[in-house]
Parts: C-alpha cells; sequence; structure tokens
C-alpha cells in the first residue's frame, strides 16, 4: 500500500473481563500497513499490557489523515468502562459499555469514517443478564444498520461455511426454515461471494437439516417441502447449486474441492467442521451489511485473560480479511485436500 493512504479499521475490544483486550494488546506487537483504530477503554489495554508484560503506547484517535500502525502503538478511540475490570471477572455494570463499542464503530462505518469494523468476541450472557435482549453481534448489527437479513459466513482455510439460521434453539429450527428464508439467505450468499470475494459463478453446495437429508421422507419432509423446491428454484435461474446434500458426507475432500461455499442449516451442523479444519485461523464475516464487519472464531475464553495464553491468530485474520475486503481483493481460500 506505499504511497496510498491506509484503511482505517475500528476494532471493538469485546467483554472487557475477556481476552478481547489481551487480543488487541497482542496485535498491536507488530506493524500494520491499514491503521488500527481500537473502540476501547484505554485504561483496560493499560492494564492488560503490564498484565502481559507487552509494551503499548496509545494515542487519541483524530479524524485526520489516517497513519499506518507502528509496532507497540494503537489509536483508541476512548469507550470508558463505567465500572473496574478484573479479568475473567463479569460485571453487569460493564454490559453496556460493550455495546456502545459496537454502537461507535457500526455508526463510523456507516459514516464512512472507517473502512471496515472488526470485533473481538462478547458476552452474550452478561449482556442479557443487564436487561437488553441479546442473540448476538450478527443480529445486533443487522439492526444497528437497518439490514433486513444478516447472514452469517464462517471463512478458514479451504472451506467457507455459511448458516441459514444462526444464534436459534435447536427446536425452533426446523420451523424457521421456510422457503423465503432459504431464497434470501442463497441469494445474499451467492451476491457478496460474487461481489465481495470477487468468486465469479460461486458453487454452492446446501446441506440437509435431517439425518440421511430425509431418507426420501422418512426422516422428516423438509428437505422434500422446504430445502428441495429452493434449489430447483434458484439453479432455474442460474444459480450454481448442490443440494440438499445430507450433511453428513458434505465435507468430504471431493465435495470441498468442487464447492466455493456450504450452506448449513443450523449453527452446529456446519461450524464444528469448519473449527476442527482452521480453528484459531476461521474469520467470522457478516453477509447482508451495508458495512463490512468481520470477527473472530472463539469467545471470550474468561478463564484465559490477563494470563499471557489467548491466541491472537483469528483476530489476525479477521483484520487481514476486512481490509480485503475494504481494498477489493480476491479472497478465494486455499484448497484443503
Amino acid at each position: 500500500m506505499s504511497g496510498a493512504v491506509p484503511l482505517r479499521i475500528a476494532l471493538t475490544a469485546g467483554e472487557p473481563a475477556g481476552i478481547g483486550p489481551d487480543l488487541l494488546v497482542a496485535l498491536a506487537q507488530a506493524s500494520r500497513d491499514v491503521e488500527l483504530v481500537a473502540i476501547a477503554d484505554p485504561r483496560v489495554l493499560a492494564e492488560r499490557a503490564r498484565a502481559l508484560g507487552l509494551p503499548l503506547r496509545t494515542r487519541p484517535f483524530v479524524q485526520a489523515a489516517a497513519a499506518a500502525t507502528r509496532a507497540r502503538e494503537l489509536t483508541v478511540l476512548e469507550v470508558n468502562a463505567p465500572a473496574p475490570v478484573v479479568p475473567g471477572t463479569l460485571t453487569v455494570a460493564n454490559a453496556r459499555h460493550v455495546l456502545r463499542m459496537l454502537d461507535t464503530a457500526c455508526a463510523g462505518c456507516l459514516e464512512g469514517r472507517f473502512a471496515a469494523m472488526v470485533t473481538a468476541p462478547l458476552h452474550k450472557g452478561i449482556i442479557n443478564e443487564a436487561g437488553v435482549p441479546f442473540t448476538g453481534h450478527t443480529e445486533y448489527l443487522a439492526q444497528r444498520c437497518g439490514a433486513k437479513l444478516p447472514v452469517m459466513m464462517l471463512v478458514a482455510p479451504g472451506l467457507r461455511v455459511a448458516l441459514a439460521t444462526t444464534h436459534l434453539p435447536l427446536a425452533k429450527v426446523a420451523t424457521a426454515i421456510t422457503r423465503p428464508l432459504l431464497t434470501e439467505v442463497i441469494t445474499i450468499l451467492e451476491r457478496e461471494l460474487r461481489g465481495r470475494f470477487q468468486c465469479d459463478r460461486p458453487r454452492l453446495t446446501v446441506c440437509g437439516l435431517n439425518p440421511h437429508a430425509g431418507e426420501g421422507g422418512h426422516l422428516g419432509r423438509e428437505e422434500i417441502d422446504v430445502i428441495a423446491p429452493v434449489v430447483e428454484a434458484l439453479r432455474a435461474r442460474g444459480l450454481r447449486l448442490r443440494g440438499p446434500v445430507p450433511a453428513d458426507t458434505a465435507f468430504n475432500p471431493e465435495t470441498r474441492a468442487a464447492t466455493d461455499a456450504y450452506l448449513a442449516m443450523y449453527h452446529d451442523q456446519g461450524l464444528p467442521v469448519l473449527k476442527a479444519l482452521g480453528f484459531g485461523e476461521a474469520v467470522n464475516v457478516t453477509l447482508g451489511l451495508p458495512i463490512i464487519r468481520t470477527s473472530v472464531d472463539h469467545g471470550t475464553a474468561l478463564e484465559l485473560a490477563g494470563t499471557g495464553r489467548a491466541e491472537a491468530g483469528s483476530l489476525a485474520a479477521a483484520v487481514v480479511m476486512a481490509a480485503g475486503l475494504a481494498a477489493g481483493s480476491s479472497l478465494h481460500p486455499a484448497r484443503q485436500h
């Protein structure tokens, strides 16, 4: 990016008692050709850096030309936590602080001040305990952006997996999977792969819901009544679709080599496969938003906060992907066989 103004990327610190601040401090140890703007409490970052024994300089965010991030330095847009932060110990008093960081980053992206936002993990439970109904980053950011339907997709080396339903109890999944929902999810997935990921005529593999994709109706009719008709209708419109495929064989090497992205019907159908192949390298990307948002593939790991044992690989990968998407780079994952 020599000679060009660096991209400016917002980086939210997530749950302050978790490993989010650790990851930001670790990420800041190396220089970057983008400007990372930490949306965080600078005191929390300083305290965590001392606990980790890592050097860190912070400088206040100013709305001027972006500058590449230098090693051991972070630009900080200050959003202060109202209560003291103890690594590993959640407090309801800081729950809304986490949401204020998200709101700040999201607004900055919508207003064009940031090219993208990258989110460290938060804790859904403590936010709900604070009286804020909250199911996850994906749904919250969609609401803040006025997006009708967000689509969660995780990307690991050699594999992309999108979800038809996200943070939903398993007992509610079958009734949530409707023809209109699947049609819109697949349309968004195909459109964003072509646009943001520069994947020409993407090949999509759609998983069935039931074991053996319903076994011809003997193990459930969702494939017959819902999934197959949507696949056939969209295939008639020119989309390259395969399915519904039994999920237990959908991720074999031959099928992965012929697939640009999978659509799993629910959270724990596709993500265990992806995380088994690429945990620590995977990136969560929210499709269907007017902004670019990526995130880590893991949770707050409260027990690791402040110990120096948290790995920053997924956050680093999320930053690289956000920068690539913002710059219009092609992000085809390397094939795994």
